[in-house]
Formats: structure tokens, C-alpha cells, sequence
């Protein structure tokens, strides 16, 4: 009796085992970023979740939309999130050169595209206006639009100004275009996370945080290349941090400013760290096939995702094998 007892407990036991292997082995959760962290907001110098945890999300931009647009679609998006591990997704909606001032319908439906495809992957998406000059007006039907359609969804965020050139100064020029334009987002949408562009090329966000916009949930862009932007530019954002304004790094290239000269992986490094210290969020530019450094395809590769890694440059590479690490 006591043998057959021990032959029947055999099974038994190499059952339960397994189903406690297939336990440990498993995911923490199969959660969305989405589904975990909720609708964002800012506490403080920091962006923290439904919970009020501090939240870091990362992810890439997409390129210039008139320039690039095979890649806003649900195929590329929903292969970033599940291949490249990313909790965010950037549209860079062109303004000018072809963007939205000349045909805004086309622009608005690649905005509703990469909005859609966030979505259904459950990822959060940021609808950039990208643009160096002010158009306030066009910018405010833009995102009149946006936040009366998907205003309710917690995925979405704004960014109101990709870039001000230099001549545009965050008291007499940016400030008030914020103030214009975040204002008629806030009429629609009274609650999602809105990034702020900061003067000259978004990189003074130390200016910008001595006198914040008074809107609740906004944050302030910092962008940053890795082969032209150093220990200065982190002394700016630590400034601004301790100015008590939260900072969102919306843009950011391994490679010089002007998106060549080769990658810069000892300093991206380094702005990587600065970025984990203090909790922030960044996207890599660029999701593009054009023949420079910071893409982070080659030419050629598919507008439908699936990318291997010969159609990865060596910039896209670095910056997928870090995001594959991260947690979402």
C-alpha cells in the first residue's frame, strides 16, 4: 500500500512542481503601461501614475511626419511596444515644410493613426506640434481637435511646441503661446499630461522654471544629442529640477545635433544615468530609414515593423537593446 501510495504521489508532485514553475517563471503582470500606470500627472518635479508613483516611461519618436509617414500605423507601433519594449510612442506632427499648414487633413489623420495604434498596443502616445516658430492659432484647431476626440483617454499627451529657436524668449514669446494654446487643450481636456517646449531648441528649462506656467500637469521639454550636449545641459535640467518643475525628455539622439557624426555611446551613457537618477522620461529620435546616424533604421527597412537586426542601424541597435531592458 505504501508503494502504490508513493507511485500515485509521484505525478502528483511533478504536477504541482510544474505549475509552481510555470508561476515563478511568468511575468509579474501581463499589464499594458497603460493598464498599470492610468492617466499621468505631475507632483511636484516629478510625473507619477494613477497610483502616485513616480512613473519613467520610455520609447522613440517617430520622424517628421510629411517625410516619414509609413511609419505612423498600427503595424510599426504594436511592433516597438512588443519587440522594443517601449511604454511610449512620440508623433512628430510637421508644421511647416509640407506639415500641417499646408495640408492639415493629411497631418491630422497621422495623428489619429499613431493615436489609434497607442491605443490597441497600450502604450502612451505624445502628439507633438513640431515646429521651431509659433503658430498659435493653427495650433490651438490642432489641439482643439485632438482633445475633444481622445481628450477622455488616459494615453494622451501633449507637447505644444517641439522646438522654439532662439529668438523666441520664454517670457515675451513662449510663455504666452503656452499660456494661448494650453489653454484651449484645458477647455477640452482638463487633465492630461501637456509638455511645455522650453527655449532654444527646448534646452533652457532652467529658464522656464523661474516662471512656470500656472496650468496643473505640465511638464517642461528637454531635448539633448549626445555628441554635442554634456555636462552643461545636465547642469540646466538639474536646475530646473530644483526649481521644483518636472522635466520630460521627449528627444534625444546618441549621435551630434544635427543627426550625424557617428554615435556617442560613452555620453549617452552618461545622460542615461542622469535620466534613472532622477526619474525622468525620455524617447529616442528617430523611428526613420533616412540616411543618418540618429535613424534608427536603415533604408529600405519595412514601414510594417518586424525588423531584424541588419535593418537596424547601429544607433537603433544601442537603443533597443537598452529599452529591452527596461521596465514598462
Amino acid at each position: 500500500m505504501d508503494r502504490m501510495l508513493r507511485r500515485w504521489a509521484r505525478p502528483v508532485m511533478a504536477a504541482l512542481a510544474m505549475v509552481l514553475l510555470m508561476q515563478v517563471s511568468a511575468p509579474a503582470s501581463a499589464e499594458t503601461p497603460v493598464e498599470r500606470h492610468g492617466r499621468l500627472s505631475v507632483q511636484g518635479n516629478r510625473i507619477v501614475d494613477q497610483h502616485g508613483a513616480p512613473v519613467s516611461l520610455h520609447g522613440m519618436s517617430l520622424f517628421w511626419s510629411q517625410w516619414q509617414p509609413q511609419y505612423y500605423n498600427r503595424d510599426a507601433i504594436q511592433w516597438l511596444a512588443d519587440d522594443w519594449n517601449i511604454s511610449v510612442i512620440r508623433a512628430a506632427i510637421a508644421v511647416h515644410a509640407g506639415g500641417y499648414m499646408e495640408h492639415p487633413e493629411a497631418e491630422m489623420a497621422r495623428a489619429e493613426a499613431a493615436i489609434d495604434a497607442a491605443v490597441a498596443a497600450g502604450v502612451y502616445v505624445i502628439i507633438d506640434w513640431h515646429a521651431h516658430d509659433p503658430e498659435p492659432e493653427a495650433a490651438s484647431r490642432f489641439f482643439a481637435s485632438i482633445a475633444s476626440r481622445y481628450g477622455d483617454l488616459p494615453n494622451l499627451i501633449y507637447e505644444t511646441w517641439n522646438e522654439p529657436l532662439p529668438q523666441y524668449d520664454w517670457a515675451t514669446s513662449v510663455r504666452p503661446y503656452h499660456e494661448a494654446v494650453i489653454g484651449v487643450i484645458r477647455a477640452q481636456d482638463p487633465d492630461n499630461l501637456v509638455i511645455a517646449g522650453t527655449p532654444r531648441w527646448s534646452q533652457d528649462v532652467d529658464i522656464a522654471a523661474e516662471t512656470p506656467l500656472t496650468f496643473d500637469n505640465v511638464a517642461y521639454t528637454l531635448h539633448f544629442y549626445a555628441g554635442s550636449h554634456r555636462g552643461d545641459l545636465r547642469a540646466k535640467a538639474a536646475t530646473a529640477l530644483s526649481k521644483g518643475v518636472a522635466i520630460f525628455v521627449t528627444e534625444w539622439g546618441t549621435t551630434n545635433a544635427d543627426g550625424d557624426g557617428g554615435v556617442d555611446a560613452a555620453e549617452t551613457e552618461l545622460w542615461w544615468r542622469f535620466i534613472a537618477d532622477n526619474q525622468l522620461s525620455d524617447l529616442n529620435w528617430s523611428v526613420a530609414d533616412k540616411d543618418e546616424a540618429s535613424a534608427a533604421l536603415l533604408p529600405g527597412a519595412s514601414g510594417q515593423g518586424g525588423w531584424t537586426l541588419d535593418q537596424i542601424s547601429p544607433s537603433g541597435r544601442l537603443v533597443r537593446e537598452r529599452l529591452r531592458t527596461l521596465d514598462r
